[in-house]
């Protein structure tokens, strides 16, 4: 029964879409990881994307629901927050999904 409780769950994404200044994607990915490694309760991933050859990305990240990113705002990510919100070259624009549709990757195959 938990497997199918589990099924009727879904989980959430918080997406940012932005361009940073010139050269310093390199300095945001750093700052990403470091705000992303404070996340605990309800966190289930996070994605960086980065259109090849420019500074612009997307980021991804996947919650339980909406409230456990809310309860995962502490001290040390609005630091991180304010050491990355001077790279961007505007705001981004940022809004939240339902993840309604997942297709996890096959299992690989072993070859004999």
């Amino acid at each position: 029964m938990t497997e199918f409780m589990d099924f009727l769950r879904h989980k959430y994404a918080y997406v940012a879409i932005g361009e940073f200044k010139p050269g310093k994607f390199e300095e945001a990915k750093q700052l990403y990881a470091k705000a992303v490694s404070t996340y605990t309760q309800g966190f289930k991933g996070a994605y960086l994307l980065q259109q090849p050859n420019t500074d612009k990305g997307i980021a991804v990240i996947f919650w339980d629901d909406i409230d456990a990113m809310e309860s995962n705002h502490s001290e040390a990510y609005a630091a991180i927050l304010n050491e990355i919100s001077h790279l961007f070259a505007k705001p981004p624009m940022t809004g939240f999904y339902d993840v309604c549709t997942e297709f996890p990757a096959p299992e690989s195959v072993a070859v004999e």
